[in-house]
């Protein structure tokens, strides 16, 4: 797989054991999409920036714990989210795989 995949290619790997050659915070997306919620929340729990606090925020929301994925949903500067959690994966997802093609474009 190209180190920059497209969402289609990166959903591709899912049927896969181990993630794609992508940013830890995209990896987290992916075990989180496995239904390997540990896996996931112990990727971003300790990492600093805003793509962290959305992927943990999305983790907690979950997990059910509403009130701690505010505090992340905070954090990332989002506002809780309010569709359906596949439907914010899908988005999140998709927006991080572009944030990544394009900074990997600036290289």
């Amino acid at each position: 797989m190209s180190e920059r995949p497209d969402y289609r290619s990166f959903c591709d790997t899912l049927s896969g054991t181990e993630p794609p050659s992508v940013d830890v915070v995209l990896q987290a997306l992916w075990w989180a999409r496995k239904s390997d919620w540990e896996r996931a929340h112990q990727i971003v729990q300790d990492i600093e920036s805003v793509a962290a606090a959305h992927v943990h925020a999305h983790l907690h929301r979950i997990e059910g714990d509403l009130e701690n994925a505010g505090y992340w949903y905070k954090r990332a500067g989002e506002s809780i989210a309010d569709v359906s959690l596949d439907v914010e994966w899908e988005a999140l997802t998709k927006r991080l795989l572009a944030q990544a093609s394009a900074d990997s474009a600036l290289r």
